[in-house]
């Protein structure tokens, strides 16, 4: 077969008399019209007597993905570095379970598979100048090639073309030990070494497998857009061209650079006249499936890539909040692909398992063995496939066909549309609930495992990442938006809380009666018939919990405006209710599921760290919740007696001035004793010379070659000193402090906020995997200072261990303000 994308698939079935003609516009449409013609006879009992009829794909390019990844870092290694071997990847040698999945594709019309990983090209091929750069031992080397040659050539067989995804710049292990690198380090430039060593690898992967292509990721361990344009132009272009070359061949397999964490535009305007068969891909609703209304970001962007004069795929990437109850709504779906062709520009699709991604194959259902992902979800890949084949289709038809669909597969006939009520119910809860109380459409947010007080009430305290409440869903209103407008009387615009909770709450009723509805009709597959309704239950306990605290949330942010306590006392029933729905769904989910999450690592931030695999499970949650509504429950009690002994003094019962405790318990007014604890400086050694420290105070310039200087600066940071540093030096080549610390220190850095080309954007999980290895990923002082002349500044912390140390930062003015205490916690404020 041709590569994606040089390829139609179309096909038309014809009756000529007593004979049946299956014609393809390539070998793809034949084997497709073959297959949509045994179909019919297994849902008809009978070859049609009659037959006409033409399709051909609205989508070009139809892939699923695979992630050669696990749900924990391996030891001494950091995220997406995950050798192909037997023990990491057991699956990956399993031939029987590749013929299935493959089998499940081609008869959903897929086209292409991409494989992930960060490094795959130590497991794969041996390079001449690097031998030692092989991340496998001998026999694991010969079983990669004998599986990936496997696979290529049956992934062929079906019209599939296999891409081998890889991240940049990440190197092998012992490639870097050797050399004195890191795998990974985002900072640092461009050596010739490590281009040379790329260059190689890819041009021996092309040698060895031409028939594979490859997709780009520029972005999380790369330093600067420049860099991007250069690595992809000057190494990858070539590498994949010197491999061509050796094989005498000038066809050209696809290349897809992702837009993730890079000016997707600025790379392809300089690659495209080097190389034509590019492809660009961006994420659909980022990390989850939120909206089949993308804006701004989410419309604007992927827009912009499909205008370049290259096909667009758009990416369902890791589905943050639906994992890992069952999730299948055609409805919704249909919706998804209509919106990435009409809105987005999309021409294909590339799609993430909807649960265990980190997991894969598995699912995280609780069942004697395990439960293969690409068999419980078949609903997910069948949806998807059959409307990036074609979303526009008849709304009766649709109905008729997945009533059809269900009813065999469950033995429940007509209630098969019983099924696909439910189905489409709870489609809409999940994405609701993100896009209107949700603080991230990344990974780094759980949803299904619910949201704690703090993150409802305060989510900027949570770094909400900047497009997501513009891009992730029709306009609407936030939890705190909503109160403050309320309280002020003013109207209200688009999609808000309560209508969402409302909504949502009667979709997962609708849920349980339809599920219900068909239960007893249910013939076959029974089991997993009960699975799935017990998540549509969880969805309702989900939604009941919701519910509750929003409502208690409400109350709260009241509280902040009116300082009136009956709001306190109104909230504490809603959220002692929430708890009770909690409870429930603990003991529904923790029953029938392993886990809620499939990567387990501290890159999961909300509701709580999932650092070392912990809090993965409602029960593990359910006591963080009954601790939250515990203190709630002393702090409303401590409020109750400051507020009386302030009636108190305020009669003249104390002997008071009248200026008691009860008005300075109010949010906003000051809480006595709360004054911040001052940080405390710990001593290092400077390693890389001509630096120099200042005070924090006011007066004191922030830079060498710069006149600014600080005009006010929180108390708390009036003992540390900073660096002072050179304002050009940092934006040509970023910032690099070596030191040598006894004991445990936190580096406080300084982020200028706004938006500048100068400045340094502060780390995010959005688009760095490794953006909290060392704690570094939250705002710990909002505000800290400010400096004429420049944008207020925001302190987040690096950890680091005794020893010799380096903090590097990549381009972009930012401030070191010095190294402190690294047992001492700050209050984030």
């Amino acid at each position: 077969p041709g590569y994606i994308g040089t390829a139609g698939g179309g096909f038309r079935i014809r009756s000529s008399g007593r004979c049946i003609l299956v014609t393809g516009e390539d070998p793809s449409g034949t084997l497709y019209g073959c297959i949509e013609l045994a179909e019919r006879l297994e849902r008809e009992g009978k070859l049609p007597a009659r037959v006409d009829v033409s399709e051909g794909p609205d989508m070009v390019i139809r892939g699923t993905c695979v992630g050669l990844q696990k749900t924990q870092y391996l030891p001494g290694r950091s995220v997406y570095e995950y050798p192909y071997t037997p023990e990491n990847f057991p699956w990956f040698y399993d031939k029987k379970l590749w013929i299935k999945y493959l089998d499940m594709l081609v008869s959903n019309r897929y086209n292409a598979l991409f494989l992930w990983n960060g490094h795959p090209f130590a497991s794969l091929v041996r390079l001449e100048d690097y031998p030692y750069a092989v991340e496998v031992d001998p026999e694991t080397f010969r079983l990669n090639e004998e599986m990936f040659g496997f696979l290529t050539r049956e992934a062929g067989k079906r019209g599939i073309t296999v891409i081998q995804m890889f991240y940049n710049i990440i190197l092998s292990k012992p490639f870097a030990e050797k050399n004195g690198l890191k795998t990974q380090d985002r900072s640092r430039p461009i050596t010739p070494l490590i281009a040379d060593y790329t260059r190689k690898s890819i041009a021996a992967f092309i040698e060895k497998y031409p028939n594979v292509g490859l997709m780009v990721t520029l972005g999380e361990a790369m330093n600067t857009v420049e860099d991007d344009v250069s690595w992809f132009t000057q190494t990858i272009i070539p590498g994949v061209k010197d491999g061509l070359a050796a094989l005498g061949r000038t066809d050209e397999p696809p290349i897809i650079l992702r837009g993730h964490d890079t000016d997707a535009r600025r790379v392809m305007e300089a690659a495209l006249p080097l190389y034509k068969n590019l492809y660009t891909t961006y994420k659909y609703n980022g990390e989850s499936l939120t909206t089949w209304e993308p804006r701004n970001d989410w419309a604007r962007k992927p827009r912009a890539l499909s205008e370049l004069g290259s096909v667009h795929i758009a990416n369902v990437h890791i589905l943050a909040n639906l994992e890992p109850f069952r999730y299948g709504s055609p409805d919704f779906i249909r919706r998804c692909t209509r919106a990435m062709e009409e809105i987005q520009g999309a021409r294909g699709l590339h799609l993430y398992p909807q649960a265990s991604y980190w997991d894969w194959p598995y699912t995280a259902d609780r069942v004697d063995g395990r439960l293969l992902e690409m068999e419980r979800d078949w609903v997910w890949y069948r949806a998807w496939g059959r409307y990036a084949w074609k979303w526009e289709r008849d709304s009766l038809a649709e109905n008729a066909f997945w009533s059809d669909e269900f009813g065999r597969f469950y033995g429940c006939g007509k209630c098969g549309g019983k099924i696909l009520e439910a189905y489409d119910h709870i489609g809409r809860i999940a994405p609701e609930l993100l896009r209107r109380f949700g603080i991230s459409d990344g990974n780094r947010q759980t949803l299904l495992l619910g949201m704690f007080m703090s993150q409802l009430v305060n989510p900027f305290k949570w770094t909400v990442y900047q497009s997501f409440l513009e891009s992730s869903g029709p306009p609407g209103e936030t939890l705190p938006e909503y109160a403050g407008r309320e309280w002020k009387g003013l109207p209200h615009h688009g999609e808000t809380p309560p209508w969402a909770i409302r909504d949502v709450v009667e979709e997962s009723g609708l849920a349980v009666k339809a599920i219900e509805a068909a239960e007893s009709h249910v013939t076959k597959n029974r089991e997993e018939f009960l699975r799935l309704m017990n998540d549509v239950y969880c969805y309702r306990e989900l939604s009941l919990f919701f519910d509750a605290k929003v409502k208690a949330a409400l109350f709260v942010l009241r509280y902040g405006h009116s300082g009136d306590l009956a709001d306190l006392e109104a909230a504490l029933p809603l959220l002692e209710k929430s708890v009770v729905e909690y409870r429930e769904l603990a003991r529904r989910a923790d029953s029938t599921y392993l886990y809620a999450n499939s990567m387990q690592t501290a890159q999961r931030r909300i509701p709580i760290t999932g650092r070392n695999g912990t809090n993965k499970t409602w029960g593990e949650l359910l006591v963080h919740y009954e601790n939250e509504l515990g203190n709630f429950r002393r702090n409303l009690e401590m409020l109750r007696s400051a507020g009386e002994a302030s009636r108190q003094e305020k009669a003249g019962k104390t002997g008071s001035d009248g200026t008691g405790p009860g008005s300075d318990t109010l949010p906003g007014k000051g809480i006595p004793g709360s004054r911040f604890e001052s940080l405390r400086p710990a001593g290092v050694e400077l390693l890389n010379g001509n630096l120099s420290f200042y005070p924090l105070s006011p007066g004191e310039r922030i830079y060498t070659d710069r006149d600014f200087t600080i005009d006010s600066v929180a108390a708390e940071l009036a003992r540390m000193k900073g660096i002072r540093l050179s304002y050009e030096k940092q934006l040509e080549e970023g910032t690099l402090i070596r030191f040598r610390n006894r004991v445990p220190v936190k580096v406080l850095v300084g982020f200028f906020n706004g938006h500048s080309y100068r400045i340094l954007d502060p780390p995010s999980l959005e688009t760095d995997a490794r953006a909290n290895d060392r704690g570094q990923a939250d705002i710990r002082i909002a505000n800290a200072m400010r400096i004429g002349g420049l944008y207020p500044v925001n302190v987040n912390t690096w950890f680091f261990e005794p020893g010799e140390n380096e903090l590097r930062l990549g381009k972009g003015i930012a401030l070191v303000l010095g190294f402190m205490d690294g047992s001492q916690e700050i209050r984030t404020h």
